[in-house]
């Protein structure tokens, strides 16, 4: 008698957001679209390497029928009934509850109550459907989920995107439908619990801390924020998650995988492009974007002119913008250049009143954020900047060199692991990096690239084709979710031989 195969293993996604789901998951597949950062590009992607694979996956996230733009008098009580009830040949598994139902955003200011009504589905109903051998929990509001897998004996992967927590107490847990008394020793607390009764009413639960301490794994989006995080390089984060990363990287349970930009970040089918190019005709293409780029945003014409771009929100807490205003006068005065903000923010005024000011106007364009007008910022500049004073992953410099335009970025954080130092003599290196995060830093990150820009055009061109094609093959999903699906196998492989 022949032995059937082994089973594969059953892997559960749990994730607030996702951009779309494979063909083949569910009916509706291609309508679960819910995004606010790249953790919804992320668990889209992962999701579908391990589709296309052959995995057992699950994914299970809130019901945002708003988002998902559905017609719920007509469509719920007939093909999306099937899909949130998850019958066991679906893959897709909604969390019902009124609070999602009406969203145009996955976050606001219900969080406490989304993450709880989420979590406490998947924990009551999902998991117990699905039995997962494996479940892959993303930020604070999957936070509980870790210690639940860890009861129960399910290895569990948890990825920190961003670096954000809620505190809510054991009563106001269990308020919400979740009987957190089967699992509260798996918690992490504002302070150490004495007992169950104790703690219930007023010692508040840190949730991204406790999916940290109760996950077997934990990853970053970058490996040296990571390293940033346990060596205490940055104040804002707190102890408690710093202490409990850093002992998951001493007992080696803890890693850092790069994010990817979407695959609509491509300039020979960018769908936002009149004018598209690829590594071989790079040198023609961006310089018809720089013209129209220059004529949208009222900017002198001139495709020679090397062109810097501001692709980022304008946050001074984070992203460096005012290293770019203390030294933009001396930018425009003493170099023959041009730079096109293109971003939102609390900073945007500065700018505005820079240009204004000094009549900047046809070399320095301000403008709110706009997806198509962003677009072709990347097919158009030579340039970006990316000055952060500390950054989780980021996507535009992983972005940009797609387009044949570098980076000019603070050596942090995932700046430092996609953004290579350039080395014309030995043909290597995407960017521009400084060390020192101050004006004076950024300035000579902008006086290294306007020596580059003026190159002989045909050496210039040769290097841009190599930056163009290297990018191309480095950062993507495929990357990603490959390195995503190796740290299960590895997880998987423990549990078997433990």
């Amino acid at each position: 008698m022949s032995k059937s195969p082994p089973r594969r293993p059953r892997i559960l996604v749990v994730t607030p957001e996702i951009t779309y789901l494979p063909e083949g998951m569910g009916n509706l597949a291609q309508r679960m679209c819910a995004k606010a950062g790249g953790l919804a590009d992320v668990s889209a992607s992962l999701v579908k390497a391990l589709y296309d694979q052959g995995a057992d996956v699950h994914v299970a996230l809130p019901n945002y029928r708003r988002m998902f733009h559905l017609d719920v008098a007509s469509v719920f009580d007939n093909e999306f009934q099937k899909v949130s009830r998850a019958l066991p040949e679906q893959r897709i598994h909604l969390a019902e509850d009124r609070v999602f139902y009406h969203r145009s955003s996955v976050y606001g200011a219900e969080n406490h109550l989304i993450s709880l009504a989420f979590q406490r589905e998947v924990i009551n109903h999902t998991i117990p459907q699905v039995r997962p051998d494996l479940i892959h929990c993303n930020d604070w509001m999957t936070g509980l989920i870790p210690s639940v897998a860890r009861r129960h004996g399910i290895p569990c992967l948890f990825t920190v995107h961003n670096i954000h927590s809620e505190h809510l107490t054991l009563a106001h847990i269990e308020d919400r439908g979740i009987d957190a008394a089967d699992f509260w020793q798996q918690l992490y607390y504002r302070r150490a619990p004495k007992s169950y009764e104790e703690s219930r009413g007023n010692n508040p639960v840190d949730l991204l801390t406790s999916g940290i301490f109760a996950a077997d794994h934990v990853n970053t989006v970058s490996p040296t924020f990571l390293e940033e995080i346990v060596r205490g390089s940055h104040g804002f984060i707190p102890d408690a998650i710093r202490n409990e990363l850093r002992a998951k990287v001493h007992s080696g349970c803890a890693t850092g995988i790069l994010n990817a930009p979407d695959p609509v970040f491509d300039p020979a089918t960018d769908p936002y492009l009149t004018h598209h190019f690829g590594p071989d005709d790079h040198a023609q293409g961006k310089r018809r974007n720089k013209l129209e780029l220059q004529e949208r945003l009222g900017l002198y014409g001139d495709p020679d002119v090397p062109l810097f771009f501001w692709p980022s929100r304008l946050d001074p807490v984070q992203k460096g913008c005012q290293l770019l205003a203390e030294i933009l006068h001396g930018l425009v005065t003493q170099h023959r250049l041009q730079i096109a903000i293109i971003a939102s923010g609390s900073y945007q005024g500065h700018f505005h009143n820079i240009v204004n000011q000094h009549r900047f106007h046809d070399r320095v364009a301000v403008r709110e954020f706009d997806e198509g007008l962003s677009h072709l910022g990347y097919a158009a500049s030579d340039f970006i900047f990316m000055p952060s004073s500390f950054e989780p992953c980021g996507l535009p410099q992983m972005i940009a060199p797609k387009y044949g335009s570098l980076t000019l970025a603070h050596d942090t954080g995932g700046l430092h692991d996609t953004v290579e130092p350039l080395d014309l003599a030995a043909g290597t290196g995407n960017g521009i990096r400084f060390n020192h995060f101050n004006a004076g830093g950024l300035r000579w990150a902008v006086d290294e690239a306007v020596r580059f820009h003026w190159l002989p055009a045909e050496d210039k061109a040769r290097h841009l084709s190599r930056i163009m094609t290297e990018s191309a093959q480095r950062f993507n999903h495929e990357t990603t979710a490959a390195a995503y699906i190796k740290r299960y196998e590895e997880m998987l492989q423990s549990t078997v031989t433990a």
